[in-house]
């Protein structure tokens, strides 16, 4: 069992930045891949970045690509997630993810990942 938990969300300015936080306990996290969803208000779920456990290698969703950045440090057992010029869009709860057997084309689907965060709250505000 893996336990995750998401810090460093908050309210910021349009262009503002946010660092998003995900501890995990219990198992290291070394041969789990990573992901970041967010969930606005009325909408679904989405993609926002995941890391795959083989590959350091970054994905993003297009909205987001240029201006967040995901990382892990596995000695910390933390993977973080640089979020910069944001704007309203980017306004969600913000969740992270872990999966022991993901594969990489996997990666951006939810339901593909057995562990999940209680979600961190991001308001832009313009």
């Amino acid at each position: 069992q893996v336990q995750l938990v998401e810090s460093g969300g908050g309210l910021v300015q349009a262009g503002g930045s946010l660092r998003l936080s995900c501890v995990a306990s219990g198992r290291s996290i070394r041969n789990y891949a990573i992901g970041w969803f967010r969930q606005g208000a009325g909408k679904e779920r989405e993609f926002v970045a995941a890391v795959h456990r083989n590959n350091g290698v970054g994905r993003y969703s297009d909205s987001v690509k240029g201006r967040f950045t995901i990382s892990r440090d596995n000695a910390k057992n933390t993977v973080f997630l640089e979020m910069n010029n944001l704007n309203d869009e980017d306004t969600a709860v913000y969740y992270c993810a872990a999966d022991q057997s993901i594969i990489l084309s996997s990666l951006r689907i939810p339901e593909q990942y057995d562990y999940w965060g209680q979600g961190t709250q991001v308001t832009v505000s313009s």
